[in-house]
């Protein structure tokens, strides 16, 4: 089936969307690198043998509950030292973050800014408590964000916190943009229309709505291009 036009789904949709709720990771931005460094850092000093973590290697783990990347990330690790490695890499990458960032996708900035004018703007990731606050400190973007959950805080699955800040901020017709078949099917299982940020990280599938830049968002929606 061939992938929709955002253009024509958005002229062909009787109800409008009200909102937009982002993915963060592989949507907005790109940490990885930064994100990478502050892990190894964080596990040379707890003297682990495992290999470094390269920004490809966590293209793979952006996005996946905290839980899942325990598992992936520490195999060798158990239980409770499991655990207090990962938050361990957690706190040097937060440090990182507000130190050096990431690397915004073009169009985010100028797209998001357009954007707010029109609609309520959220975001809903799979990242540790206080990631999405890193973020938005170093972009400079917070007076932008309506609302904003994570797994961090609330332990839930991503279509969970989509519900969760739909109901809170008395959204009736959101949209979730996100990079990963994972977003698209939390997407549809909150019953939500899904929009592929197909620049980002991961493969949603041929046959959804689709963007190759983040500026295509703002002219579909807008009507005029960023």
């Amino acid at each position: 089936m061939p992938a929709p036009d955002l253009h024509s789904w958005i002229r062909g949709k009787g109800r409008q969307p009200d909102s937009l709720v982002f993915d963060l990771d592989g949507t907005l931005w790109d940490s990885t690198e930064t994100v990478a460094n502050a892990w190894n850092a964080a596990l040379r000093r707890s003297g682990r043998p495992e290999p470094l973590l390269t920004g490809a290697d966590l293209m793979e783990l952006m996005g996946l509950p905290h839980r899942d990347i325990l598992h992936q990330l520490l195999p060798r690790s158990e239980g409770p030292q499991q655990e207090a490695l990962l938050l361990a890499c957690y706190a040097e990458e937060e440090q990182a973050l507000h130190r050096e960032g990431g690397r915004l996708y073009p169009g985010v900035a100028e797209g998001l800014r357009a954007l707010a004018g029109s609609y309520p703007l959220c975001i809903v990731s799979n990242c540790p408590t206080g990631y999405i606050e890193s973020f938005l400190a170093w972009a400079g973007l917070g007076e932008l964000i309506s609302d904003f959950e994570c797994h961090g805080n609330t332990g839930l699955p991503k279509d969970e916190n989509l519900i969760l800040v739909a109901k809170r901020n008395g959204l009736e017709n959101p949209v979730y943009v996100g990079d990963s078949l994972g977003d698209r099917h939390a997407a549809e299982k909150a019953g939500w229309p899904f929009i592929h940020a197909r620049y980002g990280f991961g493969d949603a599938g041929e046959d959804c709505l689709a963007l190759e830049t983040f500026a295509e968002l703002p002219e579909a929606l807008l009507g005029r291009a960023q």
